[in-house]
């Protein structure tokens, strides 16, 4: 019997095939289309996938400032963070975030699924955010994907 026919192959970053993906944000809610993005990053949707290995594709979103929230969402919704000073904790609505730099709140989104380490931190390089439908990464003739048929 052959026993090397068993033996499991891990990707790593010389094997692995990385792409570029692009995702129109336009009519998608925050949190679903943040979750797919967040495994098209990780490589979850690859055959290769290797927990402990960057893997996954490049992922660029468009249209960021056409993203929905649900219910009551965009007033109840807060995203604190804190200065570093005693009593420096601040907090903004979803509404403030999103008014001051639309792809923050994506980005936010998708970071927040990411693994907290540094490969998280190297996957989440991975992804470019942008307000309206044009992008710098042409040269890089990313495939478009339709979100539908990974919910």
């Amino acid at each position: 019997m052959d026993t090397l026919s068993y033996k499991t192959i891990s990707a790593n970053k010389n094997t692995v095939n990385k792409e570029w993906v692009l995702v129109d944000a336009e009519g998608q809610t925050l949190g679903r289309m943040s979750s797919v993005v967040a495994k098209l990053i990780r490589g979850k949707f690859k055959p290769n996938y290797t927990p402990h290995v960057d893997c996954g594709d490049n992922v660029i979103v468009i249209n960021a400032e056409k993203i929905i929230l649900t219910g009551k969402k965009w007033t109840d919704k807060s995203y604190i963070r804190h200065t570093g000073y005693p009593g420096g904790q601040k907090s903004l609505t979803a509404t403030e975030l999103f008014g001051k730099n639309p792809a923050r709140l994506v980005e936010k989104s998708v970071k927040g699924m990411l693994p907290k380490n540094k490969l998280g931190s190297a996957l989440f390089r991975n992804l470019k955010v942008y307000v309206g439908s044009e992008h710098n990464q042409e040269a890089q003739k990313p495939k478009t994907i339709n979100l539908n048929d990974y919910l």
